[in-house]
């Protein structure tokens, strides 16, 4: 950034142009004609959609060039691939397309291995999900991709796991001038604050508990002996003791 522009692959981002959705929807019935400076000037109003979508993978440490590449092959196929007979805008078809192409590359370059067969049946599935979209207008389901590719539809989700690119836990999911919010920030495990509380909570309730309590507690329920033997050990009835259990049990669960 220099001299309030931004060049990404030579382009001043500052000068880039603005369709309008009426010039876009002429431009692509112009396209569909076979007009290739259409096409051309599509493209290129509309890289400004493309900057916007690779600002999600700016923190990754790819190279924003390379991004923007794949993001302008995404933008072509968008381009090549949309119904001009759906009532459906062309930045809604696009945007999707560009990520997925960029999520492809992203997972092209993984140091992680993800085993042959698997990768295939991820490849096959991505592109089974790229002939249905482009099809029926919409994102297809797991199970039509999987009906389609003749697998299970477990099988379909576990090859498309292996295949996503990792996310940093420090990566910014949002922020509106304050406190930006983390990956980190949104994972959750069984430590959270209600569970140590409640841990708190019901230490506190076995020590409100009289020693005689507290040992009938251990001894049937760490030691696993029977009211019997419980009744034996300590010097009382059996009666007693389901009556002293019994009523520790319920102060606790107060």
């Amino acid at each position: 950034m220099y001299n309030g522009k931004v060049l990404i692959c030579g382009v001043d981002t500052a000068k880039l142009p603005v369709l309008s959705e009426a010039q876009k929807e002429r431009l692509l019935r112009e396209v569909r004609a076979g007009n290739v400076a259409a096409r051309d000037e599509l493209i290129h109003g509309n890289l400004r959609l493309v900057l916007s979508v690779i600002q999600r993978f700016t923190n990754r440490g790819e190279n924003l060039d390379d991004l923007f590449q794949v993001g302008c092959i995404g933008l072509m196929k968008s381009i090549d691939h949309f119904d001009i007979a759906q009532n459906v805008r062309f930045s809604t078809y696009a945007v999707p397309m560009i990520i997925g192409e960029i999520r492809r590359y992203l997972r092209d370059n993984n140091a992680i291995r993800v085993s042959r067969s698997i990768k295939d049946t991820a490849y096959r599935a991505m592109q089974v999900k790229e002939r249905l979209t482009n099809e029926r207008q919409r994102e297809p389901t797991v199970q039509e991709i999987a009906a389609e590719l003749q697998l299970p539809k477990e099988e379909v989700v576990i090859a498309l796991e292996s295949v996503v690119e990792p996310v940093s836990l420090y990566e910014p999911l949002y922020s509106d001038g304050g406190d930006t919010i983390y990956v980190l920030d949104q994972v959750g495990d069984h430590n959270d604050d209600r569970n140590w509380l409640d841990e708190i909570a019901l230490k506190e309730a076995i020590q409100s508990l009289s020693e005689r309590e507290k040992k009938i507690l251990r001894l049937r329920f760490l030691q696993g002996k029977t009211q019997m033997e419980v009744s034996a050990e300590i010097g009382i009835s059996q009666a007693q003791v389901s009556r002293l259990e019994k009523g520790a049990l319920n102060r606790i669960k107060q």
